[in-house]
């Protein structure tokens, strides 16, 4: 890797990783200050939106070989939050304040703290051990909770209204197909394709942390 791209990363991951811990410091006031779960959306949507918007770059990362993590996988993470995001959260009002978007936010926050702050560190070649075992280590909590307790329960939680308000009715018109249909089919694939990012990063903790054991034993 050139150098300008290696500097190129540390900035981007830097940069995600700052804005991450601006998010999570504001869901974390919001909550403190209120005592109540409902400010989570309020006070950091905007951020996560722009956030997750241009997390797309990693999608272009692995396609031009910048990184070696591909197109798929990246694709799909990134697929399947921005559609809980942009389509879903920011476009029911009714749902925003429900404790699921406090449990995404929060549980997203901190893995892309760690993850980025993980990315950054390497770019640099100072990645601490310790912080590569909590990278490879708290995603086990971190992406089921975020998955199931957040975006799977908003989900079903905003089932009733995206069939209320015919939501993108001019578009899946064409298909004959509502989005109400289409969100409950999701909802039945979400699992099958979380199970599939899920065993990847088991299998990359087994690769990472295997490394890092027999460097330390030499």
């Amino acid at each position: 890797m050139s150098q300008l791209s290696n500097l190129y990363l540390f900035a981007y991951n830097s940069l995600q990783a700052f804005g991450w811990v601006i998010s999570l410091f504001r869901v974390l006031s919001s909550f403190a200050s209120t005592k109540s779960f409902q400010g989570a959306y309020a006070s950091a949507g905007d951020l996560i939106c722009l956030l997750q918007t241009v997390s797309f770059l990693e999608v272009l990362h692995g396609a031009i070989g910048l990184v070696p993590s591909g197109v798929l996988l990246p694709l799909m993470q990134w697929g399947g939050r921005t559609h809980f995001l942009l389509a879903i959260v920011s476009q029911i009002v009714e749902v925003q304040d429900l404790p699921s978007v406090f449990i995404t936010f929060l549980a997203w926050s901190l893995g892309e703290i760690i993850r980025y702050s993980h990315y950054a560190l390497n770019c640099v070649g100072i990645c601490p051990s310790w912080v590569i075992h909590i990278r490879y280590t708290a995603f086990i909590v971190l992406y089921p909770v975020g998955v199931a307790l957040g975006e799977m329960w908003l989900m079903y939680d905003a089932l009733p209204f995206i069939k209320k308000n015919n939501l993108y009715a001019d578009f899946f018109s064409s298909f004959h197909f509502s989005y109400y249909s289409f969100v409950k089919v999701l909802l039945v694939c979400y699992p099958f394709l979380w199970l599939k990012l899920y065993l990847h990063l088991f299998k990359q903790r087994r690769s990472k942390l295997g490394k890092l054991h027999r460097k330390k034993k030499n």
